[in-house]
């Protein structure tokens, strides 16, 4: 009997613990609503700091409810709640503390510091366009050039390592660890592939900070490289499939959007994912298709 009652009570104790574990963590914070998306459940907002989570920063914020957002226009200063778990995070209790200002203080506005930075002269890159030949340094400290990778199907993405939000940064590394995993255990695979982390936070992330955060994720140097380089480098090749950020190493002003390339063996582009919405499945399709194509002669 007392044997069963300790079962019981212990199985019913992991049973709770397992439910509080699995809800998510939820922080109180403020800001500035920089933009509010079309989809209407989106919201730009330049936040505090917020303790024992994350630095200051402009995100990107869902709502699971877009009434949360029904009440709120650009400019505002609202109070929010946000909720996050190991891979999703979202927004609610939006409140608006203040409106946004007068028409004349915000054309006043127009002067201050732009968001984002526009490189001049870096056209767009459709599929089937070759792309230019980029210097950059991985974790190892290696300057290498992106025509190194030809022969080869090359998946790129664009992280900072201080972005702690799953949904954004996070999310991308996660899914280029399964990827690696995926065609690194997959003897019918090509072998013709690589994988390019690309920071966009230099000042931070040295070749030593990517070497430790590559090494706490399993990459392996010889399929998935992490680096860096010169901000103008790493800006235009960025821009080149419309990802845009802040050309400032303070988290405090990043704001950036995601997107994730796939180059064929010639250094073409084979495909551009927007957002963070693919799976590993998806991009391991693609760079298989991508590794078939032949390089020219």
């Amino acid at each position: 009997m007392k044997t069963s009652l300790l079962f019981r009570f212990g199985w019913g104790f992991c049973l709770v613990m397992v439910l509080v574990g699995c809800g998510p963590k939820a922080y109180e914070t403020k800001g500035l609503v920089r933009e509010l998306k079309e989809d209407g459940k989106t919201a730009v907002i330049q936040h505090d700091k917020i303790p024992g989570y994350m630095e200051a920063m402009t995100m990107s914020f869902e709502v699971r409810d877009t009434n949360e957002l029904s009440h709120v226009k650009q400019g505002d200063t609202v109070a929010f709640r946000l909720l996050v778990t190991e891979k999703d995070g979202w927004i609610d209790r939006v409140r608006v503390l203040s409106n946004a200002p007068s028409e004349s203080v915000a054309l006043a506005d127009t002067n201050a510091a732009p968001i984002m930075n526009i490189v001049p002269n870096v056209p767009p890159l459709d599929v089937g366009e070759l792309v230019p030949d980029y210097t950059l340094t991985n974790e190892l400290g290696r300057v290498f050039r992106l025509s190194e990778f030809r022969g080869k199907a090359l998946a790129i993405t664009f992280i900072f390592t201080r972005c702690p939000f799953p949904t954004f940064c996070p999310r991308m590394t996660d899914h280029f660890k399964a990827v690696q995993k995926a065609l690194k255990s997959d003897a019918a695979a090509p072998k013709n592939w690589h994988l390019l982390s690309l920071s966009f936070d230099p000042a931070f992330d040295t070749p030593s900070m990517l070497r430790t955060y590559g090494k706490a994720r399993n990459n392996d140097p010889e399929r998935w490289n992490l680096a860096t380089g010169d901000m103008t480098q790493v800006a235009s090749l960025a821009q080149h499939f419309g990802l845009y950020f802040s050309r400032t190493s303070l988290p405090s002003a990043q704001n950036h959007n995601l997107r994730t390339v796939v180059l064929d063996p010639s250094g073409r582009v084979h495909k551009v994912h927007i957002g963070n919405d693919w799976t590993p499945e998806e991009l391991t399709a693609d760079i298989v298709e991508a590794a078939k194509k032949l390089a020219p002669l």
